[in-house]
């Protein structure tokens, strides 16, 4: 980190605890085992920002899984999408036939995740549901159905979590809300 980037580093507000991360997850990975009692999973985290929310929320899930990654772009440095959306790392393993979790970090606008529901389901997966860590509900551009949400929040830019700012704050082990 260049001075000048460390010089503009704040420590954000926290918005979510380290302990509300600990008991909504765990809490998500429960309703997830009573879901898929006796199903195979086919879990896939979408990276960057969604790795620590996946990390911890599959320890929590009974149910055999495999994991699968994906990840995407759409903001670049900013705070705001840039609509367009670029996938950048694609599943290993073909999807056929299996029930499918996809794990974001956020849904706001539902862009990303449009794009990305619409590629998986071409694969002709069994079923396939999203898993959100944080939702914003008043953001949302796309009809979309979130299965399993942790937590509802406005429209503040968050980070933290695995959830960044030019490439920043993604190891605070709580969500944070950045001053503008």
């Amino acid at each position: 980190m260049t001075n000048n980037a460390l010089k503009d580093y704040t420590s954000p507000k926290v918005l979510i605890s380290e302990q509300q991360l600990s008991d909504r997850i765990a809490a998500m990975g429960q309703q997830i085992n009573e879901d898929y009692k006796g199903r195979q999973i086919t879990a896939i985290c979408i990276l960057k920002g969604g790795i620590v929310f996946f990390s911890d929320i599959i320890r929590n899930i009974e149910s055999p899984l495999k994991c699968e990654f994906l990840a995407t772009s759409s903001y670049g440095d900013g705070k705001k999408s840039s609509g367009e959306v670029k996938l950048t790392l694609d599943t290993k393993f073909p999807i056929e036939g299996e029930d499918i979790i996809v794990f974001e970090d956020i849904v706001d606008s539902g862009l990303t995740l449009t794009y990305i529901l619409n590629l998986l389901k071409a694969r002709n997966p069994h079923s396939i549901k999203l898993a959100s860590l944080l939702f914003k509900p008043h953001a949302l551009k796309k009809d979309l159905t979130v299965d399993y949400i942790g937590f509802e929040i406005g429209n503040e830019f968050v980070v933290g979590y695995g959830l960044d700012y030019a490439g920043l704050y993604r190891s605070l082990p709580y969500i944070g809300l950045l001053d503008d």
